[in-house]
């Protein structure tokens, strides 16, 4: 058997030839080690010019464009290309990530910069708008970002000497830009008449509003605030790239190739002109400069870094040098010595000393090159050229010995012969060439069987054979040197090769991914010696396999740097380095090859390379060496949590059925029945897909969840309390370190996790916005602050959250294969692990990212669960064979064999840990899993007599387990909760079906007991009273749907899926009869009231059988139906059957013959049912929904009083309907528990309970029945009917003006002139005489449409604005906006001002001096206004304003924050309110600000308006909402009014939660259109 494992080598990167000039500028600097800091392909490099030693970063996975250094100077700050780039600030002293930005950014990062303090980090993009993004890099969260400008930007600044403020500057412009709140606002520079507007490549700031620029014909622009002040010209003699702040003044350099010097105010100090001194030479040009102290460094864009000392300014010294610009592809070694040579397009051939890590010899050619090889006795060089010619240089000094030009098109590769007699060219003219190297290269034969171009050459060993690869895929076989081909396919096998480098052959056949055909790998090359190969593709991945790797797919190491293809790969002559070449990158790399016992003690020297060391992730293998997977594992990979719709799509999809509705809302509809239904108990826990999601709180009640429920059960009392915040499969539950808040994750389209209080079962916060379809892992930190959670997406996102802010602080994708856990660290907040399907992987936060690591135990174990140990470093690992792996760092310390089949389960505890696995086993261990204490097996046999129920068989599977009050609490997945005794009795707690959908229930005639029979297999009877335990279970042969109970309760009738049917008794569950007739499910069952003579049996064949239950023969049957049959009821006599089909048929059959009766309508309402099950018919057509297509009402049942329906339907809700409910969408009474769809429900013989059962879920929830009267007020069950009524009486007229008016107003604004005042469309009417006379007259009253005219003109100067224009100011305004606006005046300062608003600008007029004062940083109407309240902030306003769209520029809607007296903006906001911001107010801190959008959603929005931080945001009605304000005593809770509606809110955390305004307790109350609010206080 061939080792199919990655080969045990590992490769470190050693060196990196060269520097990215090309394309960037401004990233070279010294760090504060004194070392020299840039980047070259996707490497950051640190490189010590004292030691010759270079250190790595490689977090990158593409391209560096863009380096910043922080100003302490140990801290770098990367960013890359890519369609999803992202930044990295890394450590240059341990090139560790510290913080990785993500998520804003398109295309690429173009310029990065600190700001002086070092706290923010401010990026620009390459996408289309050249997006602005200002970082809170430590935290990874973005403080503002803004449409940077139309054109690219070259060069950003912080401005060192104000605070909040930028400069950026590029294509023919430059800007001046500041930070308030989460608004950048740009000024742009006005070039005036002092010098040209043109293209600014670079720029330093000085003090006093001084910024100095670099330009594009080699002038320096001084600019003073944003003006030009003057330039200095002629600075260089063509665009100055780079400039350099330090202590001693400025550096610039510049296309010339000078490098000069300058003082703080800008003279000049020195010039250095690189061209002159001995390095230099014609078209030398600097791209980045850097002045510390009496050293400059400098790089140029031909990939040179000089470094000059002061004082010997003539003579720099070049530190690092490599290709210029243009593709590069030739790469040969030596044959005797450590030296690599290298060609490329840049028509330079250059020779590497791998041990000197230097550049030792340089020779131009006239043509670009494309490939290179030396000869056997290292004395040529051969180069093939793109011309499609060759060269041949002597290595020792580098002159020509011969040029041949056969071909026109470029010679991809040449190869020597081993014996040196021989040359072969390959061409792309699809030929090979043999030249004889002692006849002076003259032309001795010729290999012409290819049809494509030739891309692999290799000679055997015997130089008697050649072997090629084209680009067609051929492998072809020559005799040499005559050239003719080898068609037996037999004589491959018999070849030695001397050299290995083709990309085709049975040999490395595993190079390939296991799938693919597509050749995207561009070099490879076999190491004999070690039996192991490198391959270089066009990913920019080396990879090392074993050799020979014959089966596609193999395993493999794999290596990142190189960020596009890597064009070239070879091995050194002695197998010590691995020397790649990337294409467009032209950089070279030198690898050091580590044979693996070593690579153990280099492990601790770098710890780097960690990151970089990979064991075949990608590599998708047989898998033949992964031992089976478990079943039960098996079938939970299997499960997606998909729903064809979500709870999420439900307001999308009434408002698409609109339309029907309307045209059918012509019937006054009935109001919801006044009982209501409270939850009381359910049985079931969710165990058969979920693990360790099972509690004690802190008062030794056991917490868990079902369905959409987080249940809390008090084991001494037997009751349950219910958290109802979830709306779809709860999948996750953690518990806090302090057992009293619950975290738990759902299914959903947008998922979310709430954080809740198990005492009070309030929701405390909501995490929503980064996992798709569910969540299904979630941790609490050992500080109980934060919270790890796991989606469901295909990469399994990972999301650490801030929860009590609701503040995501870090993702990441987690893996292809799902996981099953994720863990934080108890000892260390930064770090956690998740662990599922073939993976354990440990990682740490980074900023805004996390970075991992696999877990390496050789061979690829799926892991079920995890646990931290003692100490930070240890983790303990149950597999799904049954080991437990112990791991220190990430290394795999032992395993110990736990369990028959996998470890589900583990929980650590002080001393020891506690797991429980497939095969039903509680084992206790020390702390070392050394010595098992104790082990308990949960049977049938050690049940205690306390217990609520039966066990279904022994050792189940444990899906849970976790410690206290002295006890060990089991989940299984059978839905069984149990409790072991440390002495050994296990009680019985809670339990319900297993997995399989529950369908068939049944109550009893007289008892308060229940039957249900699921697709589990299983019968079950259930106690309803207060025991609440199941009485009895017997397993059947098949799954069953339906189940029915004799009128005298003695018997129950149960149908089966594969279409039999038994007769039980219902108190043994014991045969009495069974019959078989049908092939299809049995879908309803029915005894005849009174004496229960008959049963009749419906099938999805779409037959109904009549049996007589005392013969026990069938005597009828109903045909007729065109579907199957879903529902079934009888008279009351006993003679009809009422049948409804899932073709939607009502169907009436007479018993016991089943004859078809066509009954008319008007007489079936007269029939009188013994029971109503059916969800046809008039008297129940009002309980379809509006959006029936998508949804079925899968059950109905009506109290034997006959006047409350309850339905269970497809999206999980219970309804309660007043019966009859006749006319379309009837009003109802909705309850949420149940998370797909709910299967059945039934009424007890009394009313008094109402028992569903959730399908899919498999819980049966037993509800209390609160007849009105003694209800108690405090349980708001949701009001909603589908559609809100139309009849609710009219509007007023300027309610409905209001409500249409349209505020998008920017057809005319252009960008270069911002507008104010209203635009013309917006003024609504003339004023009238009487207005327009009222100003003269005085005579009204002074608050009114105009203002009075003071005595005295006076103008009031306290903190006015000048405009640019110098000649005008702003004297009075007239005018007040009421038409369309609301609570907009206000008494400041005790009632001495009034403020106010008009157009664009806000307005204090002082009544004692009739003077006004403005404030007008607006760009466009005013809409609302609001002041806050709390002393700490007196005089604050707050105003909002129209704007367009939400692209968060300037003309953005946005609200600005200000001071009334001064007039000084405190906070700017823009919002993603498009059209505008309709109204604001503030919290009772006065720390909040709520504003609401006139977007079609209405989105309702709270900042943080210091920090200009959005807080929460959410769509607020469909229709316009007019006011929303917080209550006076509250920075949470908030009420919003307007069209037909009320809502109030709740802040928690990140996530807004709304409840509508219920009127049903008053009689005949209507909801209006709410205009105002106010708040009173409870009497």
């Amino acid at each position: 058997m061939v080792d199919r494992t990655a080969p045990n080598y590992h490769l470190r990167l050693e060196w990196v030839y060269g520097y990215r000039g090309h394309q960037c500028r401004n990233n070279l600097y010294y760090t504060a080690a004194k070392e020299i800091v840039y980047f070259v392909a996707g490497v950051g490099v640190v490189y010590n010019t004292r030691e010759h030693k270079q250190k790595f970063y490689l977090g990158h996975n593409d391209d560096i464009i863009s380096l910043a250094l922080h100003p302490e100077q140990v801290l770098v700050a990367t960013g890359q290309v890519g369609k999803e780039p992202y930044i990295c600030v890394w450590d240059s002293y341990t090139v560790q990530t510290v913080s990785i930005l993500k998520d804003v950014h398109t295309h690429g990062i173009a310029c990065l910069a600190f700001d002086l303090e070092g706290q923010c980090l401010v990026s620009v993009g390459l996408d289309s708008k050249n997006t602005m993004c200002v970082w809170d890099w430590r935290r990874g969260n973005v403080l503002a970002t803004a449409p940077g400008h139309t054109d690219r930007i070259f060069d950003i600044s912080w401005d060192l000497y104000q605070p909040n403020k930028l400069v950026s500057c590029g294509v023919k412009h430059i800007k001046f830009w500041s930070i308030c709140g989460n608004a950048l606002t740009p000024k742009r520079g006005v070039f005036g008449k002092t010098g040209d507007l043109q293209t600014i490549l670079c720029l330093a700031c000085a003090r006093d509003e001084v910024t100095y620029s670099g330009a594009l014909n080699g002038d320096i622009y001084v600019w003073k605030g944003i003006n030009l002040a003057r330039t200095v010209q002629g600075a260089h003699g063509s665009g100055i790239f780079s400039m350099n702040a330090c202590e001693e003044g400025f550096a610039t350099g510049g296309r010339d190739g000078c490098v000069r010097l300058w003082d703080l105010n800008f003279k000049p100090i020195t010039v250095i002109d690189l061209r002159e001194t001995d390095q230099g030479y014609k078209g030398l040009s600097v791209r980045s400069v850097c002045w510390r102290g009496d050293h400059i460094l400098v790089g140029t864009q031909d990939s040179e870094i000089f470094e000059i000392v002061v004082h010997e300014r003539n003579k720099p010294f070049l530190i690092m040098q490599g290709h210029c610009e243009g593709e590069l592809w030739a790469l040969a070694v030596h044959p005797t010595k450590p030296l690599a040579m290298t060609g490329s397009d840049d028509r330079s051939v250059r020779i590497w000393s791998l041990i000197d890590h230097a550049l030792i010899a340089r020779c131009n050619m006239e043509e670009p090159i494309r490939s290179a090889a030396v000869s056997t006795d290292g004395i040529h060089l051969a180069l093939g050229m793109k011309d499609g010619s060759f060269t041949v240089l002597r290595v020792r000094d580098m002159t020509e010995v011969v040029h041949v030009k056969d071909r026109k098109e470029a010679i991809h590769e040449l190869k020597y012969s081993p014996d040196g007699a021989h040359l072969a060219v390959g061409s792309n003219e699809n030929s090979v060439d043999i030249y004889g190297v002692v006849q002076r290269y003259k032309k001795v034969g010729e290999c012409i069987g290819s049809t494509s171009f030739i891309t692999h050459m290799d000679w055997s060993a015997d130089s008697k054979y050649l072997q090629t690869n084209d680009g067609s895929g051929k492998r072809l076989l020559y005799k040499m040197p005559s050239g003719k081909e080898v068609t037996n396919k037999e004589e491959f096998k018999l070849v030695q090769w001397s050299t290995w480098t083709c990309s085709l052959g049975a040999e490395v056949n595993g190079i390939l991914p296991k799938y693919s055909d597509i050749n995207d790998i561009n070099s490879v090359d076999a190491n004999f010696k070690n039996q192991v190969l490198v391959t270089a593709d066009d990913y920019g991945l080396v990879k090392l396999f074993r050799y020979p790797c014959l089966k596609k797919g193999a395993k493999f190491k794999k290596y990142l740097g190189h960020s596009a293809h890597i064009t070239n790969a070879r091995w050194s002559h002695d197998y010590q380095w691995v020397i790649t070449i990337g294409g467009a990158d032209h950089s070279v790399f030198q690898w050091k090859f580590i044979p693996e016992r070593k690579s153990k003690d280099v492990l601790h020297i770098t710890p780097q390379e960690t990151l970089t060391e990979s064991h075949g992730e990608e590599s998708d293998s047989d898998q033949s060496d992964v031992p089976e997977m478990d079943s039960e594992i098996e079938q939970e990979t299997q499960l997606t949590y998909r729903r064809q719709v979500y709870k999420e799509d439900l307001p999308q999809l009434k408002e698409n059925c609109k339309e029907k509705q309307r045209a059918s809302a012509t019937k006054k509809r009935v109001s919801p029945p006044t009982s209501s239904i409270r939850l009381h108990f359910i049985h079931g826990y969710r165990g058969y897909d979920c693990r360790s999601n099972l509690f004690y709180t802190q008062t030794g009640e056991i917490v868990y969840h079902v369905a959409a429920v987080g249940v809390v059960y008090n084991r001494q009392q037997n009751t349950q309390r219910f958290y109802l915040g979830h709306d779809d499969d709860i999948l996750c539950l953690a518990i806090h370190p302090l057992k009293d808040y619950i975290a738990t994750g759902q299914v959903g389209r947008d998922s979310s996790i709430h954080i809740w209080d198990s005492e009070m079962l309030k929701t405390l916060s909501i995490l929503k916005g980064h996992h798709q379809y569910g969540v299904c892992a979630v941790d609490f930190s050992a500080d109980g602050k934060c919270v790890a959670s796991v989606g469901l997406d295909e990469n399994h996102t990972i999301v650490l959250w801030d929860w009590k802010k609701g503040e995501k602080l870090s993702a990441i994708w987690g893996s292809k294969d799902k996981i099953f856990v994720v863990k934080m660290n108890p000892y260390m907040p930064e770090k956690l692990i998740t662990a599922g399907i073939k993976h354990i992987k440990f990682w740490h936060k980074a900023g805004g990212g996390l970075v991992g690591r696999k877990g390496n135990m050789g061979k690829t174990e799926t892991m079920m669960c995890a646990v931290y140990g003692w100490t930070e470093e240890m983790v303990f690992s149950g597999t799904s064979t049954g080991d437990i792996c112990i791991w220190r760092d990430m290394c795999l310390i032992k395993t110990i064999k736990a369990h028959d089949g996998p470890v589900f389960s583990m929980h650590a505890l002080e001393k020891g840990f506690v797991t429980g696995g497939k095969d039903g086993v509680v084992a206790l261990w020390d702390d070392t899993f050394e010595r098992c204490l104790k082990t308990y097996a949960v049977k049938r046999a050690v049940l205690a007599p306390g217990s609520k129920g039966l066990l279904l068989e022994d050792n189940p599977s444990i899906r849970a387990i976790s410690l206290g009050h002295g006890h060990i609490l089991v989940g299984t997945k059978n839905g069984e909760i149990l409790e072991v005794d440390k002495s050994g009795p296990i009680t019985l707690l809670v339990q319900g079906h297993m997995e399989g959908e529950v369908w068939g229930l049944a109550t009893h005639p007289h008892l308060p007991i229940c039957a249900t029979v699921s697709d589990d297999k299983t019968l079950r009877i259930w106690d309803l009273s207060p025991s609440h335990c199941m009485l009895a279970v017997r397993k059947l042969k098949k799954g069953g749907r339906c189940c029915c109970f004799s009128p005298d309760g003695k018997a129950l009738a149960v149908g089966l899926n594969d279409g039999s049917f038994l007769i039980v008794n219902a108190e043994t569950l014991e045969d009495l009869v069974s019959f078989h007739h049908r092939k299809d499910v049995i879908s309803d069952i029915r005894f005849s009231p009174g004496a229960g003579k008959y049963l009749a049996v419906a099938s999805c064949d779409g037959f109904v059988d009549i049996y007589n239950v005392m013969s026990s023969k069938r005597v009828g049957v109903c045909k007729g139906s065109q579907s199957y049959i879903t529902h079934l009821d009888w008279d009351k006599r006993g003679k009809l059957l009422q049948v409804n089909t899932a073709a939607k048929e009502q169907l009436f059959f007479e018993a016991p013959r089943g004859k078809k009766q066509a009954i008319p309508v008007s007489e079936t309402e007269k029939i009188d049912w013994s029971s109503w099950s059916c969800v046809l018919g008039p008297s129940c057509e009002g309980i379809w929904p509006v959006i029936s297509e998508v949804t079925e009402v899968a059950a109905s049942c009506l109290t034997s009083d006959r006047k409350v329906l309850a339905t269970g339907d497809d999206f999980g809700y219970v309804k309660l309907f007043q019966y009859p409910v006749q006319g379309k969408f009837g009003k109802f009474k909705r309850y949420v528990a149940h998370s797909t769809h709910v299967t059945n429900v039934r009424w007890t013989h009394d009313d008094a309970l109402l028992v569903t059962a959730g399908g899919a879920d498999t819980s049966l929830m037993i509800w209390t029945h609160e007849v009105e009267g003694h209800r108690d007020t405090r349980q708001c069950d949701s009001e909603e009917s589908d559609i809100e009524s139309e009849n609710d009486g009219g509007y007023d007229s300027d309610v409905t003006r209001e409500n249409e008016t349209n505020y998008t107003i920017k057809a005319l604004s252009t960008n270069a002139r911002q507008m104010l005042g209203i635009k013309p469309h917006l003024q609504q009417k003339e004023p009238s005489v009487d207005e327009r006379q009222g100003v003269v007259r005085g005579s009204r009253p002074p608050v009114s449409r105009a203002l009075p005219q003071p005595e005295k003109l006076q103008t009031n100067n306290v903190g006015k604005k000048k405009r640019q224009i110098e000649d005008l100011v702003l004297e009075l305004v007239f005018g007040y906006r009421g038409n369309d606006c609301r609570n907009n005046v206000h008494y400041l300062n005790e009632g001495a001002d009034i403020i106010y608003h008009t157009a664009a600008v806000g307005i204090v007029f002082n009544l004692s001096t009739a003077s006004q004062s403005f404030y007008m940083e607006h760009t466009d109407d005013i809409l609302c206004l609001t002041i806050n309240q709390h002393p700490k902030f007196p005089n604050v306003v707050a105003t909002g304003q129209v704007g367009d769209s939400a692209d968060m520029s300037v003309t953005s809607p946005s609200i600005h924050v200000w001071d009334a007296m001064n007039k000084q903006t405190l906070s700017v906001l823009r919002c993603f309110h498009s059209q505008g911001v309709c109204s604001v107010s503030f919290s009772a801190t006065g720390k909040l600000l709520l504003s609401v959008g006139l977007d079609p959603e209405h989105t309702i929005t709270i900042w943080k308006w210091q920090e200009g931080a959005k807080i929460a945001s959410r769509a607020g009605h469909t229709q316009r909402v007019f006011v929303a304000e917080f209550r006076p005593d509250s920075d949470t809770q908030f009420v919003s009014v307007g069209m037909k509606h009320v809502r109030f809110w709740t802040l928690a955390g990140r996530a807004l939660l709304s409840k509508k305004g219920v009127l049903s307790s008053i009689e005949d109350a209507k909801m209006q259109t709410m205009l105002s609010i106010a708040f009173g206080a409870v009497p």
